[in-house]
């Protein structure tokens, strides 16, 4: 499959519909990806990355019907991940001299990942390639979400070659913004940046103003997953800057793990205690041992506040609740408030830990977490009422 965005520029990648973890196992991606090559023909022709690895052979094959390797004048590599450069290693066996444009951290990881040394040309910010009657710009893109990234914007047609920016692991034959669901679109869009790019919402805000004071026009946002924008594709980059932002939305989400169900009715009672003083406040509860980890960092992404609670076991925390908490200490979320809770039966020892990493995480602890001793009573209940209205009140 192969589609042409613009008379110049046909799209060379692939869908990949059963995909369902990414990162290894890391990153959930319930609705598939895609893995986007551009080729670009002008006076020069130019590829900008490949596909990942298991699906090199199909790729390399799919671009010969496409083009005689051989009239590749350029190769940029915009990111050195295997799931953008892991067809290279095959294709380069075929166009060995073909030079490739990368940034100076691109050449040092695509070298690490395939212990090769081929024709590299590096750029940086500002460098530019003339290619016939467009001209490709290098914008780097450090730490969004690599060393190496980064980002191509290609005159006369108006697009930008965004990278990792801007995309997200979906799915779908339609490709492009205004084609496809607006719901899952936007969904799998905040996912993927709640998950990958929070760490870097700093390095977010400065370089989209960098990009946005250039003045380029834009036609075309052309990502490196998922979805290309090409309706207003001004409102991704105005919703990454809203995200980047210490983002939150008007809800509060209580995460907890259970052994026999103690802590859960302690979180339902929270909940019913925030919903009592805050009744226009969203709140939603996730067990993590059966939620999917990056849906749930989803929906603390958009929380103004959260709550962790987990039964004592073995004098600490569960396995779920402790690596989710883990997850979030890397993000580094900003602007939360939180606070903790959990029940036990000898030692308690829960709350005290979930406390400490909450705070581990720069989060705002509010109020002093609430244990209860076995299943909770009637008066246990009330106390948890009364302590999500305490929370509700504090923010």
């Amino acid at each position: 499959m192969s589609f042409k965005l613009t008379d110049k520029v046909t799209w060379v990648g692939k869908i990949d519909w059963e995909l369902r973890t990414f990162h290894g196992d890391e990153y959930s991606t319930h609705k598939g990806s895609s893995y986007n090559s551009y080729l670009i023909r002008d006076e020069k022709t130019v590829l900008i990355d490949t596909v990942w690895g298991p699906f090199a052979e199909e790729f390399v094959a799919n671009l010969k019907k496409e083009i005689d390797l051989n009239e590749i004048d350029y190769i940029i590599c915009q990111h050195g991940e295997v799931d953008h450069s892991g067809a290279l290693p095959l294709l380069m066996k075929e166009i060995p001299d073909t030079p490739i444009y990368c940034t100076s951290n691109g050449v040092k990881i695509l070298k690490g990942h395939y212990h090769q040394d081929w024709n590299f040309v590096e750029v940086k910010t500002g460098d530019t390639l003339d290619i016939g009657e467009s001209t490709l710009t290098f914008v780097e893109a450090r730490m969004l979400h690599w060393p190496d990234s980064m980002m191509t914007y290609m005159s006369g047609d108006n697009i930008l070659f965004s990278n990792d920016a801007f995309g997200q692991h979906y799915a779908s034959d339609l490709m492009y913004n205004d084609l496809v669901d607006q719901c899952e679109l936007y969904q799998e869009a905040i996912k993927y940046y709640a998950n990958i790019l929070t760490p870097f919402s700093a390095l977010v805000t400065n370089k989209i103003k960098e990009v946005l004071s250039l003045n380029l026009p834009l036609n075309m946002i052309a990502t490196s997953h998922g979805i290309i924008w090409r309706d207003n594709p001004a409102q991704i980059v105005e919703k990454y800057l809203e995200w980047a932002d210490a983002y939150q939305e008007n809800q509060v989400t209580i995460v907890y793990d259970t052994m026999w169900n103690c802590t859960k009715r302690m979180a339902e009672a929270i909940a019913e205690g925030i919903k009592s003083v805050s009744p226009d406040t969203t709140v939603k509860l996730y067990n993590a041992a059966e939620t999917d980890k990056n849906d749930i960092i989803t929906q603390l992404f958009k929380s103004k506040a959260f709550l962790f609670g987990s039964s004592t076991v073995n004098k600490g925390i569960m396995n779920a609740t402790g690596g989710l908490l883990e997850m979030i200490r890397g993000l580094g979320f900003k602007k939360k408030k939180a606070a903790a809770f959990g029940s036990y039966g000898w030692s308690g020892e829960s709350v005290a830990i979930i406390e400490e990493k909450l705070k581990d995480a720069k989060l705002e602890v509010v109020q002093e977490g609430i244990k209860v001793l076995w299943n909770p009573d009637e008066e246990a209940i009330e106390k948890c009422i009364e302590f999500g209205k305490n929370f509700a009140m504090k923010l």
